[in-house]
């Protein structure tokens, strides 16, 4: 996955407030929410033959559309190349940036972002031959022998791995190519015992390896990468709207409410399910939302559970596990405050 935002870019001056005052109703005016996306990114941001968008990360740019303008085809995806991420969004030419760039002090503070929320609990890790053991076993290659461990040259990458055997005292034999691609391919032939690099890439690689099923990412990563919608600093309003609706989806998934059930739940007796829904109260007048905007994102996009399912886990290609990304009830990291 493309990574823009690079942390030791200069610091920008802050930015204007009257560039980021009206992001809301910019977009009103306008018709549209503009996301701008790296890609493509195979299940978070792809565009098919017939000029379709489809991804996790657009179809959060279509809730937003929900939340914002009741439709959620009224979007319009920028593709954007590293350095034109920033003055995109700094500009206004694009209202969020969707995931792509992890969450750091030097990216939000350091260039006059916000993150939203963290839609996409990320980091590197391993991809193993299963015969393996079930895990993709990181300490050991054929034999007993120290991993001969393919990686990508000159990136955090190879500086992760090596301070993570560093850390554990257990040697490994580096395998440094110069592009994700030869890595992967190299690991495929066997050439290597293990493949590292970023979950997301490790779960892409493997959709495409001569027999997938062989093969398995481990559960344990070994860097974070929290990723999730990025916005100008100096627009509360629009900040709120995009956090929340990414809140909303996880409440829903909570609640036990998804794009099927949403209207059954409009007559519910659970105080928290009427008032995610706007049943009761009026809880998008905060965010200049109507009353119902959290029912009608649910209905139109799903919760997030089922836009993980769709694009990155069991219903694509991929079939990523959900592990940090499941519901903290769930041993997972993902956790939402109610809407009350």
């Amino acid at each position: 996955m493309a990574f823009g935002l690079v942390a030791g870019a200069p610091r920008l001056a802050a930015q204007p407030e009257s560039k980021a005052s009206s992001t809301l109703q910019e977009i009103r005016r306008r018709g549209v929410v503009v996301c701008g996306a790296t890609a493509p990114a195979p299940g978070f941001a792809v565009m098919d033959e017939a000029g379709s968008w489809s991804g996790f990360d657009i179809d959060f740019c279509r809730a937003l559309a929900v939340a914002a303008l009741d439709d959620p085809q009224k979007i319009r995806i920028e593709t954007l190349q590293q350095k034109q991420r920033l003055p995109a969004l700094h500009s206004g030419d694009v209202d969020v940036l969707l995931s792509g760039a992890p969450w750091t002090e030097a990216r939000e503070a350091g260039h006059q972002l916000l993150y939203g929320a963290i839609s996409f609990y990320g980091g590197q890790g391993f991809l193993g031959r299963r015969a393996w053991g079930p895990t993709g076993e990181p300490w050991r290659g054929a034999g007993g022998t120290p991993p001969r461990v393919c990686v990508q040259q000159g990136g955090s990458s190879e500086l992760n791995l090596a301070q993570f055997y560093r850390e554990h005292g257990v040697a490994y034999r580096p395998v440094a190519f110069g592009s994700l691609e030869e890595a992967a391919r190299a690991y495929d032939a066997g050439d290597c015992d293990l493949f590292s690099a970023d979950l997301v890439e490790l779960h892409q690689w493997r959709s495409r390896l001569q027999k997938p099923d062989d093969h398995v990412v481990a559960p344990a990563l070994i860097s974070k990468s929290p990723l999730g919608p990025i916005v100008r600093q100096g627009d509360d309003q629009w900040f709120n709207v995009v956090r929340w609706t990414l809140f909303a989806m996880v409440d829903a998934e909570e609640l036990g409410v998804d794009a099927k059930t949403v209207d059954a739940a409009l007559s519910s007796d659970i105080p928290d399910l009427r008032r995610l829904v706007g049943s009761d109260g009026d809880f998008g007048e905060g965010l200049g939302l109507r009353p119902d905007w959290a029912y009608r994102v649910i209905h139109e996009v799903g919760n997030y559970a089922e836009v993980f399912d769709r694009n990155l886990g069991k219903s694509s290609p991929f079939a990523m596990e959900r592990r940090q990304n499941a519901l903290w009830s769930k041993g997972g990291l993902m956790y939402a405050p109610p809407v009350r």
